[in-house]
């Protein structure tokens, strides 16, 4: 029972690091709340559901399906990537240098538009993501987990190891990390600063795309709600690690699903969404830098 919640718990922690991420990079440039950016990762589980439909009907799922599915994750990445540029180009820029409440008001307003946007588009009613990889759990050394499990937590690391990668050694990284720390005297240094945030608003969209189609495939069923929640728990999650802090979003990402996952098994299940928002209110009470916050330094 014990290791069951702790796998379960780690694959869903692995999702919200991800999405965390983003909220976490954009704060750490602009000292922005993207509110906005659980509706891209729950697009990214409606692209999902999409490309995989179109890959079903052409029959490139049936005989080649991991191929279908590397290229359903690559296109949904690229789709929610241009979301997420337009969306900063359009909602955000222009308020750059307004009062902070009017960016704040543009990222509730921009996520209610999408959410909106999909449901009329989508239609209300849950969407469902086929079963195209085993669900059910093996045991594996006496583990139990499943082959799907076993892929989100995979993938998830490979791509935070990835972008910790690219924001340490890539100078587009180091870019990144100087306008984090002073976007006046990186514009004074040659770094252009309206690519450096483009670019900052590609990468978390694309991982927040990643954790959709992986949400998607998970659980197989999605609807035009779900980036609610999710981002809720995903900005708990970076509020916990240290917002601004990129090994703190990580580790607040898999500290939340833990503790959602454990608590629902051995407290209430009913009271699994409260977990995330209990953690919030106590970490903004006892320690708002988060577990990692201190570490300015490290911001994006």
């Amino acid at each position: 029972m014990f290791l069951q919640q702790l796998i379960n718990g780690l694959t869903l922690g692995a999702v919200y690091a991800l999405v965390a991420l983003g909220y976490t990079m954009v704060y750490g440039i602009l000292e922005l709340i993207n509110f906005a950016h659980g509706e891209i990762y729950m697009i990214g589980a409606y692209l999902g559901i999409i490309y995989l439909g179109l890959f079903t009907v052409t029959g490139l799922t049936e005989s080649h399906l991991f191929l279908s599915l590397f290229v359903v994750f690559v296109l949904s990445a690229l789709t929610c990537a241009g979301y997420g540029m337009t969306m900063e180009r359009i909602a955000y820029r222009p308020l750059r240098s307004a009062h902070r409440l009017a960016p704040l008001i543009s990222a509730i307003g921009m996520s209610i538009f999408l959410q909106n946007y999909v449901m009329l588009t989508q239609g209300s009613a849950d969407k469902v993501f086929p079963h195209i990889l085993p669900a059910a759990p093996f045991s594996e050394a006496g583990i139990p987990i499943s082959g799907i499990q076993i892929f989100i937590m995979s993938a998830s690391v490979l791509l935070m190891a990835g972008l910790h990668f690219f924001v340490r050694k890539t100078r587009l990284g180091k870019a990144m990390r100087a306008t984090a720390q002073d976007k006046t005297m990186a514009s004074l240094c040659g770094i252009p600063i309206d690519q450096v945030i483009s670019v900052t608003f590609l990468i978390g969209s694309t991982l927040a795309a990643v954790a959709g189609v992986m949400v998607a495939m998970y659980y197989g069923v999605v609807n035009f709600s779900i980036g609610y929640v999710a981002g809720i728990k995903a900005f708990t999650a970076a509020v916990l690690g240290g917002i601004g802090n990129i090994p703190g979003a990580m580790m607040g990402g898999l500290l939340l699903g833990l503790v959602e996952s454990l608590g629902a098994a051995y407290v209430s299940s009913e009271f699994k969404d409260g977990f995330a928002f209990l953690i919030l209110i106590f970490v903004l009470i006892f320690r708002p830098t988060g577990l990692l916050g201190e570490k300015g330094s490290e911001r994006a």
